[in-house]
């Protein structure tokens, strides 16, 4: 479709081919509310670096975050990003695009067409929806436009779903306040006019309703939003009392099983035979990981709640590999694979909370140990060559099964595990590396996970010293992830 087209006719309308669309810059897939939260931040990104003011940014943003949730069930569904700039007047253009489903919602279309131009192509294959957005001029040339929206869309950062609730909170708060200020001058100029010139005074009372319109559908949306955002805190806040109350129920039992196996191996009880004493160990043993996950249940718990308490201490590394080794050898019985530990004669002293970061490496590598069938397990510690804060690296490789490219994204989300043959006879509850990431963000740390398949893995843990820092978060008692 011609550029001049788009400048012409109302907001919305159907496409009936025939027209040439722009080459696009990037295209992404639509499959999850994330990505629909991750499109909104991208156009927003787009609109601001082709020179869009603010309530065209939030307008553009708003309008594709509805279109990209009402398409969200069908089949195939992506979104381009293009430059229409074969006229005077130069356009960005997104496009929808899907392979099947139901057609869009009309109030969907409607909503989204008081914001932007949108045509709906209704006999397309594949079917698409079409949003056009002129562009200001400010100079820039065509390869200019292009070099912007090519770096911001192939450099975006993710969000997750509250920072991207809080975003469109303040996008929308940002445009009331400029509504609210526009109607307020608009007043101002009415009362100059309304002494001068009646006609002019009609025109500006259509002008005013046009705004009054546009104030109505950005409080519908902010209202909806803030609908939203209760939802998700009062889900939140019962997920985290079902954990901690489950993890509650559930230890009392288990500590029963474990007490009760330990005294039946105890050199005062009766005899057993080896078929008993076998299984009674069988009993303790699955008992004690039994209560090792139910702790890390409710500590992840008490992490989301804001109750998992930070108890800094000078760490002496030595002793605490030492006693990472006494736990982890004891429950490792391949001999085909070997656990490697660093000489840390030379490190210096460490201040964080030693319980959790005995946890965060003991699940990282019983983790590793659990993956590989041969080789070697690696903990190395070094300096942080470029620290912003004194900080130490705790690096753990493996030689293990690896995780696919497509999955390194999933592994730190609770309750995940990567499918596959390799799972067989390895139990385990997916809750290892979220609760890892949750621990070292608490001590003010990062931890971050590369991977090949079938070659092997590593982790890389960054601690800094709490001696030489102020509270590693906001919140001294912790966060949810």
């Amino acid at each position: 479709m011609a550029a001049d087209a788009f400048e012409q006719g109302p907001r919305t309308g159907v496409l009936h081919g025939g027209g040439v669309p722009a080459a696009p810059v990037a295209s992404f897939a639509l499959a999850s509310t994330q990505d629909v939260f991750g499109l909104r931040r991208s156009a927003q990104q787009a609109a601001a670096a082709l020179g869009l003011d603010g309530q065209d940014q939030v307008r553009l943003a708003t309008a594709l975050s509805e279109l990209g949730r009402d398409r969200l069930a069908c089949t195939g569904l992506g979104v381009s990003f293009a430059l229409d700039q074969s006229a005077q007047q130069a356009f960005l253009v997104v496009t929808f695009t899907w392979t099947q489903g139901p057609p869009p919602g009309q109030d969907t279309l409607a909503l989204a067409g008081k914001l932007v131009r949108v045509d709906h192509d209704a006999e397309a294959a594949p079917s698409r929806i079409v949003i056009t957005q002129p562009l200001p001029s400010d100079g820039a040339s065509s390869a200019e436009q292009h070099s912007r929206l090519t770096r911001v869309l192939r450099t975006g950062t993710r969000s997750t779903e509250a920072d991207d609730l809080r975003a469109q909170t303040r996008d929308l708060i940002a445009a009331l306040e400029e509504t609210r200020a526009q109607r307020e001058e608009l007043h101002r100029l009415n009362e100059e006019l309304e002494e001068t010139n009646r006609g002019v005074l009609a025109l500006y009372s259509e002008l005013t309703q046009e705004l009054e319109d546009t104030n109505s559908g950005v409080l519908a949306l902010h209202s909806e939003l803030e609908d939203k955002r209760h939802q998700l805190q009062e889900a939140s806040e019962a997920k985290t009392r079902f954990w901690t109350n489950i993890s509650h129920e559930l230890r009392t039992p288990v500590n029963s099983v474990v007490a009760l196996s330990t005294l039946l191996l105890a050199p005062s009880s009766p005899p057993l035979s080896d078929d008993q004493h076998e299984q009674v160990e069988l009993i303790a043993s699955s008992g004690h990981i039994l209560l090792s996950l139910v702790s890390d249940l409710l500590d992840v718990a008490k992490a989301e709640a804001g109750h998992l308490e930070i108890h800094p201490e000078p760490v002496d590394l030595r002793l605490l590999v030492g006693h990472l080794s006494s736990l982890i050898l004891s429950s490792h019985g391949r001999d085909e694979v070997t656990l490697v530990l660093p000489d840390l004669e030379r490190l210096p002293a460490l201040v964080t909370d030693e319980t959790l970061l005995v946890r965060i490496l003991r699940n990282l590598l019983t983790n590793a140990l659990k993956f590989t069938e041969r080789g070697e397990v690696r903990l190395d510690i070094v300096v942080d060559p470029e620290p912003s804060v004194p900080s130490l690296l705790f690096t753990i490789t493996d030689t293990g099964v690896g995780i696919p490219a497509d999955e390194l994204d999933r592994v730190f989300e609770a309750f995940y595990q990567v499918r596959g043959p390799h799972q067989s006879g390895r139990p385990g509850t997916g809750l290892g590396l979220p609760y890892a990431r949750t621990l070292a963000e608490l001590l003010g740390g990062s931890l971050r996970l590369t991977s090949t398949e079938g070659v092997g893995t590593c982790v890389r843990l960054r601690l800094p010293d709490l001696s030489r820092t102020n509270s590693p978060h906001p919140e001294a008692k912790g966060a949810g992830q």
